[in-house]
């Protein structure tokens, strides 16, 4: 059975989906199937797959309330191994969609059953905001990755995500785990980065994954020639980054 995981963060711009492309396609690379699933309802995941939103007739929205089929919405990419459900312009009206729907916390959960056997990760790229997509990911996931921006409010913004996350757990998916905190953007110039990660990792201790995500121009570059980094520039210290964090996962087991 394979692992669900959603990476998620209530603030926006900590480098949720940077992180579940190229996680995603570093696993895939190692020879472990992934599956990428794009619930965000701006897409970025999407268009930074390379795939245009406007003429995507089957995504998520389609998957999870219109019952389409598996192989209608699971799309192929250039990364052997590394599958992907986009997210199409329908899925901006998926929360007023939803609202309506018996069980619409489990529409997601229900989808992945026959999936999980078919890949050994599944990544779920969360929207910004807690609303039934959010939720949905979350019932659906066995554990959640944290990417965290290296910057001042940083741990402000963790203690409530965590906050909510513990709620969520409670009410919806009691087995619903921390998989690990990934600090990201992070400037070893920058006193405050350093600062930030010295007391994540005091406050987490082994939930915070060793490798550190670091600012990098071409990792920025990679999403606007719709391709993960492991494409566009392999040699890069972005890449390079991805590529040990999937070593570091799978040796996490």
């Amino acid at each position: 059975m394979g692992n669900i995981i959603s990476i998620t963060n209530q603030k926006g711009g900590v480098g949720k989906t940077t992180t579940a492309i190229n996680l995603a396609a570093s696993l895939a690379a190692a020879d472990k199937s992934c599956l990428l699933i794009d619930s965000d309802p701006q897409g970025n995941a999407t268009t930074g797959m390379g795939v245009d939103r406007i003429s995507l007739k089957n995504g998520l929205f389609k998957f999870m309330v219109e019952d389409a089929q598996e192989e209608e919405v699971i799309k192929k990419t250039n990364i052997p191994g590394l599958d992907f459900i986009g997210a199409s312009m329908d899925l901006v009206g998926a929360e007023i969609e939803m609202s309506d729907l018996e069980d619409k916390e489990y529409c997601l959960r229900k989808k992945l059953i026959n999936l999980r056997r078919k890949y050994k990760y599944i990544f779920i790229d969360c929207p910004p905001s807690l609303g039934f997509l959010t939720i949905n990911a979350l019932t659906a996931a066995d554990t959640i990755l944290v990417p965290l921006q290296c910057e001042y409010y940083a741990l402000e913004g963790l203690s409530q995500l965590l906050t909510t996350v513990n709620a969520l757990k409670k009410r919806l998916n009691p087995n619903l785990g921390l998989m690990g905190i990934l600090l990201t953007m992070y400037d070893k110039r920058n006193n405050i980065s350093q600062q930030v990660a010295e007391e994540v990792r005091s406050h987490f201790k082994s939930k915070v994954f060793k490798t550190v995500i670091p600012r990098n121009v071409r990792l920025s570059e990679a999403p606007s020639y719709g391709k993960p980094i492991l494409l566009y520039d392999i040699n890069c210290k972005g890449a390079q980054s991805y590529l040990a964090l999937a070593t570091e996962m799978i040796k996490k087991g």
